[in-house]
């Protein structure tokens, strides 16, 4: 067999090896290797030569014992057997992924330059290396064998990479890939030293860990280890132990090595499939290879020992994406085969690594697609129909297998009963008619299918009947077993039919009282049918029919036969009746609502002690539908359900209905005793739980205190704890204390008295002191001496304050009394005594209210003048006092408030004193020289009639019933002077538009402290005077008014005193308007004359419109040349030589009125014409005619739009240059 070798490039398409049949020998095939372009294909000659051979081609080769024989692949290529059509090819396809030992698989070389290195490499693999591949070498013939097997094993170094010329083989490493292969080489030159083993060159692979299936490893040397067994290094890894003589690594290391053991699981290779069959396939892979991220060892470590590795293989056949089912479990082995696959299949192989509870990740799947093969075993022939003397049989198509099925066998026995079958069909038809077969008798048949693979084995061998006459009628069914809802039955063949006879039935039943008759139910061969769906405790007629090809017969006898009764439903409304005692309940129930068809025999109550339900015991069994539970725990859970028992059965439980007893009051307690000694006012008890706690736990304590000499107690302390602290005992003293606990039922007995005797102390507290006011502002308070408790007082403290909570100490000493002053009239205080010895303090007394006598009012300490908008009589109460009627206080209310002069009066406002006890009934107010004056119990009051621009100074006094309080402090208050009278208002200019009104007299320079102002006011339309002007000025000039129309005003003067009155009402009437002023006439030389025209203007309000023109000659006056209404007028009589002007004017004839006169329009100029020479030419004489026209002189609108338009163009053109030169 050639021997791959190695290329520059490898190609994606594989190599193919054809097989061929050949007639020269038995078993002599013709092996076809296909070289594909740029590949080249290396082998032996018998010379001994190596022959290269460079694709495109095709070697023939022979095979002599007729098997493929063993390939050799390189490093990195996976071979795959496939056999289609009767040709098997091996297909070399490359595995990119796979990289042994962390180097690369292939040195690229020119084809025929490596041999002397690579062929050796190929052809003498390490023992433990290619031992499981497909076709081992008892399979080759003797020349095959001598080329691969030499007679020492070449080693070869880092010269053999080389080539022959002297270059280096081509390789795709990169630094990193060299570094990490150079530490991966020297780790193993240092195991192998340890062991003893031959060092390997740099570029040698070391030897691989995969074995074969079911062969041992050979020698000592496993995994490049040696001197330990491969069991001890197996047990040491499965304890996660090192070998001995390791020491144990730090955490920090274990974690590194532990991921570096995942990664190398992760990098396990695809497997590789080297042998497909119908139903099975072998498999091989490698096992992982150090990664890069295993660091090198220091030289002080020991080398770590090699992992031992278990494989998981994984299968699925709906993709690679599938679902992958575990498919064979191999342990520590290299290879697997799997069995019981479905031919003609496409699967997807996918291989794990584990090692030490770390499992790697999947590899990359391999595909392949098992083998046709012949056909599965078909299902037997069945009967489609028959008559006595033929029989049509039908079968079903098998699987395939990947091949199509060609022709069916089938095989009878031809009715003679015997193991000897012929064939009676053979075709590709799926059913078959036989014919001139015998009545009744009875035929075994067979069957098997074809496909070009082969033929299947024959199916099971089923026996068919033919028909026979028509049957006798049958015996009347028997009942079997009833059932609630169903009923067995079961018949017997016709009598004296042929057992060989193919006899059906037919069971008809009828329900009774239906109505329906007999209803078909079963129609079968089988003597035995179970008819369900049927009704409880309901009786039904049967009868059966049998029949064959022939004919149905009679039917037999009608049986009848009843259903089982159901057994009930559960009992309903199981509750306690009435209200559960201690030791017992009642419990009732309702029976159930379906009896199942039967009555109700007898109830089962059963009851669980606790709420696990884990024992049940019954405590009742009867008719009745209430029972009784005693003897039960107080305070105790407890579960309780019932079920009924009928001819149907036992129905079933009800649910647990859950059931609590009362608790009672817990037991008796033991005495309560004293912890450590007692205090002078308190004592701390402690006692232990009742021995009963009545079925509930104890919640409560209640602890009574028995005063000395009392025979009631009281309780001085309930609650859960068991100790508590007693207070506010008297030093001293002996007292009672008894004990009772409690829970949700109450409280239990008190326990026997127990005495504890208190130490002395400080005082008890004083009485209350008494108090007693000497006056309004002085107060005495005496007190009593309080039980000392064993020891004399020393001292008293009194506390005195105007609140219960804030009392200050207001004296400290050994007196009985105490003299407080200072005190406000009216007030309420508080003031308790404590007294206190050389023990300590007592507590306070209880605080004694005291109120001091009432006093006259306090003085007023805050007032101040009332504004002019609050100076309001509201409802009259201050002019007219408290003596006016109702109706007068309607009116007033009604009536718009009135201000009072501020020259004349003056508001005041205070605050209320402290009345001291006593309402306040009156103020005096006193204003100095002048009588005071008295008012109401009121905090505001105006004063009237006074003298304007005059001071006062005023003070206020209180007065209640016990007298009149002290006068507030003296303040002054001013009243303003009267207000201005209204000026005379006159007019001094009017328009037809404008009116202007003056009034008073204008000084001749503006005061700076004038505050005089005026207001003027204009009556509309409506009657009402509107604000035109408010202000200093004496002027105002009233615009936007209608001709010829009365107008009326009224003027007010005010400054700081107030407004004055208003003026009496003054009419003012605007003129009539003139005419517009006309445009310029128009004028026109008629030879000693002209014709002198103007605008017409409309009448103005029905005023007729006249025009006055005027003319002026020279250097003279204007004079009058017409009035009248025409708009032109002829001038005559002019004068060559002089020059005439001309303005017109509108004049409007009032009806009540003079003439009113209009402005007069522009001048327009006459020029005389000029006269010229005789001899003058045609042109001149036209521009002397021209010349003679009147020439029209610019109207003033004229002149004016063209200065402005002059001065326009001006500012255009120095904008212009401003920019031009200036800016940029």
């Amino acid at each position: 067999m050639a021997v791959l070798g190695e290329t520059r490039s490898w190609s994606p398409n594989p190599w193919e090896f054809r097989r061929y049949n050949c007639d020269f020998h038995h078993k002599s095939e013709v092996i076809l290797v296909q070289v594909n372009p740029g590949e080249a294909f290396t082998i032996q000659r018998d010379d001994g030569q190596f022959q290269c051979i460079t694709g495109p081609a095709q070697v023939p080769m022979m095979s002599p014992n007729g098997s493929v024989p063993q390939i050799y692949v390189p490093p990195g290529y996976v071979q795959q057997i496939i056999e289609e059509n009767g040709v098997r090819r091996v297909l070399v396809l490359p595995q990119p992924e796979f990289h042994p030992s962390g180097h690369s698989p292939l040195h690229h070389a020119p084809p025929h330059a490596h041999l002397q290195a690579f062929i050796p490499h190929i052809m003498h693999p390490h023992p433990h290396l290619y031992s499981g591949m497909v076709g081992g070498t008892g399979d080759m013939s003797p020349q095959y064998i001598s080329q691969y097997h030499p007679a020492h094993p070449t080693i070869y170094t880092e010269q053999d990479a080389h080539s022959a010329h002297g270059r280096p083989a081509f390789s795709y490493r990169d630094d990193r890939t060299i570094k990490t292969h150079e530490r991966l080489q020297k780790k193993l030159k240092e195991r192998q030293g340890v062991g003893g083993g031959v060092t390997p060159s740099k570029d040698s692979p070391p030897p691989s860990p995969q074995k074969s299936r079911g062969t041992p490893p050979e020698g000592d040397l496993q995994n490049g280890l040696a001197g330990k067994s491969g069991e001890e290094q197996v047990q040491h890894s499965r304890l996660g132990k090192s070998p001995p003589g390791r020491e144990e690594a730090e955490p920090a290391e274990l974690d590194e090595a532990a991921k570096a053991l995942q990664e190398r699981l992760n990098s396990i290779c695809k497997p590789v499939v080297t042998d497909i069959q119908a139903r099975g396939v072998s498999l091989s892979w490698v096992a992982p290879s150090l990664t890069e991220s295993e660091e090198e060892p220091k030289e002080a470590e020991e080398t770590p020992a090699e992992p031992v590795f278990t494989y998981e293989v994984s299968v699925s056949y709906n993709g690679k994406d599938g679902k992958y089912k575990a498919a064979y479990s191999s342990g520590v082995e290299l290879s697997a085969t799997l069995q019981e696959l479905r031919p003609a299949t496409d699967y997807h192989v996918r291989v794990q690594a584990m090692c030490n509870r770390l499992q790697g990740v999947p590899s990359e799947p391999v595909s392949f697609t098992t083998l046709s093969c012949e056909p599965d075993i078909p299902s037997p022939p069945r009967k489609a129909s028959g008559t006595k003397s033929s029989l049509v049989l039908q079968w079903k198509a098998p699987c395939d297998n990947g091949s199509k099925i060609q022709n069916y066998i089938l095989h009878w026995d031809e009715g003679k009963g015997t193991d000897g079958f012929e064939q009676c069909y053979y075709g590709p038809q799926k059913q078959y008619r036989l014919t001139k077969l015998s009545p009744a008798s009875r035929y075994s048949f067979r069957l098997a299918a074809k496909n070009d693979m082969g033929v299947s084995e024959f199916s099971e061998v089923v026996h068919i009947m033919t028909s026979c006459s028509v049957p006798a009628p049958p015996l009347s069914p028997e009942l079997v077993q009833p059932g609630v809802t169903w009923l067995c039955l079961r018949w017997n063949r016709p009598v004296g039919s042929p057992k060989e006879d193919d006899i059906s039935y037919v069971l008809e039943m009828e329900e009774e009282g239906s109505g329906y008759g007999f209803q078909p139910s079963y129609d079968g061969d089988e003597l035995t049918h179970t008819v369900r769906n049927l009704h409880r405790s309901t009786t039904f007629r049967f009868r059966v029919i049998a029949y064959n090809t022939e004919g149905k017969s009679n039917p037999s006898p009608v049986s009848e036969f009843t259903t089982a009764p159901d057994r009930p439903s559960c009992p309903c409304r199981l509750t306690v009746r009435g209200k559960p005692h201690p030791t017992s309940f009642r419990l009732t129930w309702d029976p159930p609502k379906d009896n199942g068809g039967s009555d109700v025999t007898k109830y089962v109550v059963e009851m669980s002690v606790d709420l696990s339900g884990c024992s049940w015991n019954r405590v009742y069994s009867g008719l009745g539908t209430e029972c009784a539970c005693d003897g039960l725990s107080p305070g105790g859970s407890y579960q309780a359900r019932v079920h009924c028992i009928s001819a149907g059965g036992e129905s079933p439980l009800t649910e647990a209905l859950q059931i609590q007893t009362p608790p009672v009051p817990p037991g008796p307690c033991q005495l309560p005793r004293a912890v450590g000694k007692p205090k002078a006012r308190e004592v701390q008890l402690r006692w232990t739980p009742p021995l009963v706690d009545g079925g509930s736990a104890v919640s409560s304590y209640s602890v009574e205190m028995f005063a000395p000499q009392a025979d009631e107690g009281r309780e001085v302390y309930q609650g859960s704890e068991l100790d508590c602290t007693v207070g506010s005992l008297l030093p001293g003293r002996t007292y009672g204390f008894r004990l009772r606990a409690g829970n949700k039922a109450g409280f239990g007995p008190f326990s026997e008295r127990t005495e504890v005797t208190t130490g002395p102390g400080a005082p008890e507290a004083c009485r209350p002191p008494h108090i007693n006011c000497k006056s309004a502002t002085c107060a005495v308070v005496t007190w009593e001496v309080p039980p000392c408790n064993g020891a004399a007082v020393s001292e008293y403290r009194l506390e005195w304050g105007a609140a219960e909570g804030s009392m200050q100490n207001y004296y400290t000493g050994a007196a009985l009394s105490h003299e407080l002053r200072g005190l406000q009239p009216a007030s309420s205080y508080f003031c308790r005594v404590q007294a206190g010895n050389v023990t300590g303090v007592g507590p306070f007394s209880d605080a004694v209210f005291c109120q001091t006598p009432c006093s006259v009012p306090a003085a007023v300490s805050s007032f101040h003048a009332l504004r002019e908008s609050e100076m309001r009589m509201e409802g009259g109460d201050t002019e007219r006092g408290e003596e006016e009627d109702e109706d007068e206080e309607d009116e007033s209310e009604e009536a718009p408030p009135l201000l009072y002069s501020p020259s004349t009066c003056l508001g005041l406002r205070w605050e209320p004193p402290c009345n001291h006890g006593a309402e306040i009934t009156s103020y005096l107010i006193d204003l100095g020289e002048k009588q005071p004056v008295l008012t109401g119990p009121v905090t505001k009051y105006i004063l009237q009639n006074l003298q304007p621009d005059t001071t006062y100074r005023i003070r206020i006094q209180a007065l209640n019933s016990l007298g009149a309080g002290p006068f507030s402090h003296t303040f002054k208050l001013k009243t303003k002077p009267l207000p201005p009278l209204p000026p005379r208002l006159e007019c001094t200019a009017s328009s037809h538009q404008t009116l202007r009104l003056k009034w008073g007299d204008v000084p001749a320079k503006a005061q700076p402290t004038d505050s005089l102002q005026y207001q003027l006011q204009m009556e509309d339309r409506n009657g009402r005077f509107i604000f035109l002007y408010k202000g200093p000025c004496h002027t105002h000039k009233v615009q936007r008014l209608n001709e010829s129309t009365s107008y009326t005003f009224r003027i007010q003067a005010f400054n700081e005193a107030g407004e004055g009155p208003f003026s009496t009402v003054y009419t003012f009437t605007t003129p009539c308007s003139p005419p517009a002023p006309l445009k310029a006439p128009r004028v026109e030389r008629v030879d000693e004359s002209c014709e002198v025209s103007w605008e017409t203007l409309p009448p103005m309000k029905g005023d007729p419109i006249i025009y006055c023109l005027q003319c002026m000659q020279g250097n003279s006056d204007f004079k009058q040349i017409y009035k009248g209404l025409a708009t032109s007028f002829h001038f005559s009589n002019m004068s060559s030589s002089v020059e005439y002007r001309f303005r017109v004017c509108a004049i409007r004839q009032c009806q009540d009125a003079p003439e009113i006169m209009g402005a007069y329009s522009s001048t327009v100029i006459l020029l005389p014409p000029r006269v010229e020479p005789p001899a003058t030419s045609s042109g001149a004489g036209a521009k002397s005619s021209e010349a003679q026209k009147p020439k029209r002189s610019l109207t003033d609108e004229q002149f004016s739009f063209l200065i402005i338009a002059l001065l326009a163009v001006t500012s255009i053109l120095i904008a212009v240059a401003i920019q031009y030169f200036v800016i940029e």
